[in-house]
């Protein structure tokens, strides 16, 4: 009888602090299979940034693996039926995974635990998703009394080596070719921003980890600011399990700065949001305050001036510069910054009333960090739509908010037609005069949106 192990990766791309590798690797031989199915997540199949990274980091991983004597065996198709027949293949005594808790991974894990060994562990958050329970034993809702209590169980547990070797099975299933899967774009080629942006891979997370353990202290007083870079951008390497959010953790625990405790604030808000889709699996689809089902959004199917509302904000051009610096360097590098995340997915939802959902969905494909939970999550918390949410009259203010983050070298960054403006005049061109011919007039005034969208409110409200 063959103790082969087979070890299902999915967003753990790493060797180091893998439960499901490092228990695997006790027991026999290894065999680690990605699977690359498009069917079970439906909609939320993988947008353009996120395959273009995950081209990288499998790249990344398989050359890790031969380097301990291992492989990277790829299929593509349904997952279940896939590790199914590398099962059968391999003669293989179990398959090792690390839990995932998006409603299509919860889905397959049941599946295949029904004719399958399948050995589930934890290794991706802080804590146990849906261990973290109110004193009545039920789940947290709000983000401020679940993040208390995550950190009344800290430390987290210690984190997993790599292992040194892995042993091969007796022979080796057969594999696709990484480069046959067209993961990468070509026609035309899109990529050369994050190709510039980005260093993909385990050793490249621990290389900014690295970094971010020298900058940290500053992030509490600078994180808002997008012109400096303050920020860790871990968020991808994070999303994609090239390093887990234990090892940052340990890395830093050393560390009593403000900046350091708001960080972990972030850390735990990934552990939030995956609370969050355990107890309501359709977050990224539903609103979850169901008044909200009767909000007169703008349609863009149906409104062409929402429709084209909707593509001035994709492509950056809607003449409020804060926000289309960030929709453009979204373009550009599949990534941004935080502060400014929230001004761009504020103005779509309050300035254009367009839904909350045509956001999620732009993200979900242009955001190489673009994770079902945290993307749910924050849309629907600056939505006010959310279990726990900002309210929806709050109503982000973007031109005040450039002048009051000092966003001018990031807006001279992404957007060049501005690049010879100074400050105060680049945060709000067509004000002072100053809108270069290229650049276009805002696509709707600050005052007349933020009253269009409170009347929107009160309609929902029957007023």
């Amino acid at each position: 009888m063959s103790n082969t192990q087979l070890v299902w990766l999915r967003r753990d791309l790493r060797l180091a602090d893998n439960p499901a590798l490092y228990h695997a690797a006790q027991a026999g031989p290894v065999v680690a299979v990605y699977v690359l199915d498009d069917d079970a997540p439906k909609h939320h199949a993988y947008g353009g940034a996120s395959r273009w990274w995950l081209h990288h980091s499998l790249s990344s991983l398989a050359q890790s693996l031969e380097a301990r004597g291992s492989k990277l065996i790829l299929r593509r198709g349904d997952a279940v039926e896939e590790l199914a027949k590398l099962a059968e293949e391999t003669g293989a005594a179990a398959i090792h995974a690390n839990h995932h808790y998006e409603p299509w991974w919860l889905n397959c894990e049941r599946k295949l635990a029904k004719s399958l060994d399948l050995q589930l562990y934890h290794g991706n958050y802080l804590m146990v998703p849906g261990s973290i329970t109110t004193g009545t034993g039920g789940q947290y809702k709000i983000y401020t009394p679940f993040s208390r209590a995550v950190r009344a169980e800290f430390p987290p547990r210690d984190e997993l080596p790599a292992p040194e070797t892995l042993s091969p099975p007796d022979s080796w299933p057969a594999s696709d070719d990484l480069s046959g899967w067209n993961l990468l774009p070509t026609k035309p080629d899109w990529s050369g921003g994050l190709r510039d942006f980005w260093q993909v891979g385990e050793d490249a997370a621990h290389e900014r980890l690295e970094w971010w353990l020298d900058h940290v202290d500053d992030y509490d007083d600078k994180r808002n600011h997008p012109s400096v870079d303050k920020v860790s951008r871990m968020s991808p390497h994070l999303h994609w399990g090239e390093i887990s959010p234990i090892q940052i953790w340990h890395a830093f625990k050393h560390k009593r700065s403000d900046g350091w405790r708001t960080f972990e604030g972030e850390l735990i808000w990934r552990d939030y949001a995956q609370n969050a889709i355990l107890q309501f699996p359709a977050y990224a689809s539903k609103n979850y305050r169901e008044d909200f089902d009767r909000f007169p959004w703008r349609d863009p199917a149906t409104d062409e001036a929402a429709a084209r509302d909707l593509k001035a904000w994709q492509q950056g051009r809607t003449g409020y510069p804060i926000v289309d610096a960030g929709m453009r360097q979204l373009y550009q590098t599949g990534w941004m910054h935080n502060r400014v995340r929230m001004i761009t997915a504020s103005f779509l939802i309050k300035h254009l009333l367009i839904d909350w959902r045509a956001g999620e969905q732009w993200f979900w494909d242009t955001l190489v960090d673009a994770d079902y939970a945290s993307n749910a999550t924050n849309w629907q918390w600056t939505a006010g739509t959310g279990v726990d949410s900002n309210m929806f009259s709050r109503i982000m203010a973007p031109l005040t908010q450039s002048e009051k983050f000092d966003a001018a070298r990031y807006i001279r960054e992404y957007v060049p037609e501005l690049a010879k403006l100074e400050a105060p005049y680049i945060h709000d061109p067509e004000e002072f005069g100053r809108r270069p011919s290229g650049y276009p007039r805002k696509i709707v005034p600050h005052k007349a949106a933020r009253e269009r969208a409170l009347a929107a409110l009160k309609a929902m409200k029957g007023g």
